[in-house]
Formats: structure tokens, sequence, C-alpha cells
């Protein structure tokens, strides 16, 4: 059965999930969600994600919602991305959490404030103090792939699709890959990955 991916492009959440089902040959297809235009909003999204986010993950009768979930799906559905043993798994998950407060929070906010608003409603003030807070969680994260190929252990894990999801973007919002050569070197390891997308060749965009 055909996993449908309720998504949009420019989602660095949605990229965590379609970017490992891609990988791994899961048989999936994606579904725009017309999230600039409120469809997040709308009483029929919202029957299907109470929260009223994207993505949602509809693998026949089972829907899930937030990346992190989905990517242990996958894990699970494929036996690929979930660390080598029970110790890497734990650490695996506390990468995922980190990147979800520390990483992924900040740069999507970031990265929205500063390229989907119009320009006379973006809060500078907020978007420098983001910046700083993303500088600190390059800084770790840049030191701990000193020497390392991957985040966790001697192979590829959800923790690095879920740390790259905003790092491939185009679009402006404080991260140059030059500044950051460790970074830089582990976002060119998953470039090299067979069958590696960007976001925007992976899902159809919504703006």
């Amino acid at each position: 059965m055909v996993i449908e991916l309720h998504c949009f492009g420019e989602s660095g959440n949605a990229y965590k999930a379609a970017l490992p089902m891609e990988l791994a040959g899961v048989e999936w297809r994606p579904v725009l969600v017309d999230f600039f235009n409120g469809a997040t909003r709308s009483e029929e999204f919202r029957r299907l994600n109470v929260m009223g986010e994207a993505p949602v993950m509809v693998d026949g009768d089972l829907i899930l919602t937030q990346s992190g979930v989905m990517q242990q799906h996958i894990v699970e559905k494929t036996g690929r991305f979930g660390g080598a043993d029970v110790a890497e798994a734990r650490e695996v998950l506390r990468w995922q959490f980190w990147d979800n407060h520390k990483l992924s929070a900040q740069a999507g906010s970031t990265r929205f404030l500063m390229n989907f608003l119009p320009e006379e409603k973006r809060p500078q003030p907020v978007i420098e103090f983001m910046q700083g807070r993303l500088r600190a969680a390059y800084k770790v994260l840049d030191s701990h792939l000193t020497g390392r190929d991957w985040i966790v252990g001697r192979d590829v894990t959800v923790a690095d699709f879920s740390c790259c999801s905003y790092l491939f973007y185009p679009e402006p919002f404080g991260f140059d890959r030059a500044d950051w050569p460790e970074i830089d070197r582990w976002l060119g390891n998953i470039q090299s990955l067979p069958g590696w997308k960007h976001p925007y060749d992976l899902m159809p965009r919504g703006a």
C-alpha cells in the first residue's frame, strides 16, 4: 500500500519523513497541503490532524502526526536508520529531541519570519534573538561531528535526517555552510547517499 505524506516542500519537518522513505525505497506519494493559504486551519484538515499541523502520514488505516513519530514508523517498517543496537537507538532519540527543541524549531521559525512574512511585518529583534540561539545550536552540532561521518554510530540514522531537515534550504535564515566546516562535510555525506533529493525536488511547493 502506498503511504501518503500530506506535506509541502517548504516544510523541513515534512522532509524529515519524506527523505528516509525515499532513501529506503518505501512506496509513497506526497499530497500537497496548501499551508500558505490556510489549509491546516480548515475543518477538513483538522479532522485529519487535530493539532492543525503538517506533515501527516497516512499508511492504510494508520494516521500519524509529528515527524519523529513518522520517522520511528519508517524505522520499524523498513528496519533501517534506527541505530545498530539499543544504545544507539537511545542516542538517536536523544538527538531527535535535541533537534526538535534546539535546531529545527528555531530554524523553521526564523526562516518563516525572514522569508514568508511581508517585509514590513518581519520582527527584526526577534529574528536576531533566534539567530543567536541557532548559532549556539550550530556550534553544538559542528563540534559533535568532528571526526564523525554521522551523528550516531557508523551509519546514517533518522537523527541525521532530523537535524539536516532545514539546512538544505536556500532561503536565508542565518545559516551558511561555509561557516561550519564539520556540518558542511556531514551535509555532503547526506547528499552523497544514493537516491538523495533536495526537499524542493522531493515534495511539491506550497508557495
